[in-house]
């Protein structure tokens, strides 16, 4: 079934669904969020974009005061050639300022079994490395113990996005652990995918 049989009348690109709930006869009912010229309040865009799942990852560095890192949903895969990753961190962060000016850093993608780590490393003001275990990479940067990947980066250009920067990384160095489960994000929730 394709998206315009969900909707009555054609559909812009200003209208957005809000909420798709499945009823027990499997027709989903659409709720569209219509402004004329596509301003939507935070609330709105984080009810509509919380239906993507995302993985969970902790961008760390090692500067010349101890490690740092914050916790990050926006990560992905951006090109196979160069090796090429993305993230964006908020403008109001006080972590990225400090890794930007290290130039280098580590994708650590967090196992379900993080989820506290996770939460460690959301909070600013605190020694967010306080029992965490971790290993150097080769270029310094911390590699979380206990994550499912780990994705050494050498920074490679940043760009506006908005009340977010978006950062390319270069991937220098990276390494997998067998198997796992991988710490989810999904409507404001965590959750894990199916491990093997």
């Amino acid at each position: 079934m394709a998206v315009t049989d969900l909707v009555s009348g054609p559909v812009t690109r200003y209208e957005l669904s809000e909420v798709v709930e499945m009823h027990t006869n499997s027709e989903p009912t659409v709720n569209h969020i219509t402004k004329e010229h596509a301003e939507f309040s935070s609330e709105e865009l984080r009810a509509v974009m919380g239906n993507f799942v995302s993985g969970i990852v902790v961008v760390s560095a090692m500067s010349s005061q101890g490690p740092v890192g914050f916790t990050c949903q926006s990560f992905s895969s951006l090109s196979l050639e160069p090796a090429l990753v993305s993230f964006s961190p908020a403008r109001t962060s006080s972590t990225w300022p400090q890794i930007r000016g290290l130039r280098s850093f580590c994708v650590n993608v967090l196992a379900a079994e993080q989820e506290a780590l996770s939460n460690q490393f959301a909070k600013s003001g605190t020694d967010k490395f306080a029992g965490v275990q971790w290993r150097p990479a080769t270029t310094g940067a911390p590699m979380l113990a206990g994550s499912l990947a780990w994705i050494v980066c050498e920074l490679w250009a940043e760009y506006d996005g908005g009340d977010h920067t978006m950062v390319v990384g270069k991937v220098v160095e990276m390494e997998a652990a067998q198997g796992g489960s991988a710490l989810t994000f999904h409507r404001g929730r965590y959750g894990v995918t199916a491990g093997n």
